[in-house]
């Protein structure tokens, strides 16, 4: 079963290729310099043909005060003067084609380098999806698992105050071991919470939650192998905590195909351990990039800045992908990845987002 450490997996982390990097950054700067020599190179031609030609020009003038004795210098004039005309032709179609090849390689380099980011982006996007998915496999295996403790169980079978006190005292012990949570439930199946691992800080036990969804899809769960993974909401019987609740029936004798009576629900402690996620992929500096983990409507559930959280909405142009990334129209490069689930954790549609600034 899952272990109490829920973050504590070393990460799969995707990090700048320096490299690479520094490999198109050398090109750029030597493209631009053989454009900037062809194009001073080119102008040094020009002048010199200027010259000629201003020479070819003197000498048909002195020639034509010469007379007949002049005709045949004449024609060598005229032919300095054709030859600096096309030499001047030649250099100016040298630089336009240079500019323009010079142009045309910049252009490609810069279209590879933004492809090359977007791609590491994405990748860092499913980084990021695909933790927290593997978290959160963890908890749908920890909640079917404490449904099945016999404290629970009998609890849920017979509420005494006895069964209370030991289901309250077993839950804390197990929250004193997973530190992910920040309480755990036994509902009875009108909704009523009848036992709570950390009633000292929340007061919970007494209070109706038969209104809430992930309650209502608990109660009709087919069996005990089965589980609810609710979107992260604020949870106002725990402080107004942002909670991701998982629920599971729990069932007579603690038998997977036992008779439902009861549901434990666990509250993870999404805003702490979702902020260690997206404040740990590996973005540069330079890139300026905002880390967001967003739900199937598009609603931030977690950001690297922590602003939004529960109330930004983001638009995301997927164009029927499950991941990509383009530029929109400030220039701003968006990198998406849906989520791929986790061995029998299917995931609710949520996706990595990574907004880096132009």
């Amino acid at each position: 079963m899952s272990a109490a450490l829920g973050l504590k997996a070393k990460p799969i982390t995707t990090e700048p290729d320096d490299d690479d990097s520094d490999i198109s950054a050398l090109i750029n700067r030597l493209t631009a310099e053989v454009n900037q020599i062809a194009v001073d190179k080119t102008k040094s031609i020009q002048q010199i043909t200027n010259q000629m030609k201003m020479l070819a020009l003197n000498a048909l003038i002195e020639s034509s005060r010469a007379g007949a004795q002049g005709a045949g210098f004449a024609v060598v004039a005229q032919e300095v003067r054709g030859v600096g005309q096309q030499v001047e032709t030649i250099a100016r179609e040298l630089e336009t084609q240079l500019t323009k090849r010079t142009g045309d390689l910049v252009a490609s380099i810069d279209r590879m380098s933004q492809r090359s980011r977007g791609e590491r982006m994405v990748d860092l996007s499913l980084n990021a999806i695909e933790l927290i998915d593997r978290n959160l496999y963890e908890r749908t295996c920890d909640v079917r698992w404490w449904a099945t403790d016999s404290a629970v169980v009998d609890c849920a079978a017979s509420p005494s105050a006895a069964a209370v006190s030991h289901a309250s005292q077993r839950l804390g012990v197990i929250l004193a071991a997973y530190t992910v949570y920040l309480d755990l439930w036994l509902c009875d199946l009108d909704g009523n919470v009848i036992a709570n691992g950390r009633a000292d800080r929340f007061r919970a036990v007494g209070q109706n939650v038969a209104h809430t969804k992930w309650f209502r899809e608990a109660k009709a769960l087919r069996s005990g192998d089965d589980y609810v993974a609710g979107d992260v909401e604020n949870q106002p019987l725990l402080g107004n905590a942002q909670v991701a609740t998982y629920c599971a029936s729990v069932r007579a004798g603690g038998q997977a195909n036992g008779a439902p009576i009861g549901v434990l629900a666990i509250h993870f402690d999404w805003e702490a351990q979702a902020r260690a996620i997206v404040q740990g992929v590996r973005v540069g500096d330079s890139d300026k990039a905002r880390v967001l983990l967003v739900d199937s409507n598009f609603r931030v559930i977690a950001a690297s800045d922590g602003q939004g959280i529960l109330s930004e909405r983001i638009s995301l142009a997927l164009d029927g992908q499950r991941s990509g990334f383009y530029q929109d129209r400030s220039g701003t490069l968006v990198a998406f990845h849906a989520t791929p689930g986790y061995e029998t954790y299917r995931g609710l549609g949520w996706y990595g987002v990574i907004v880096c600034g132009a």
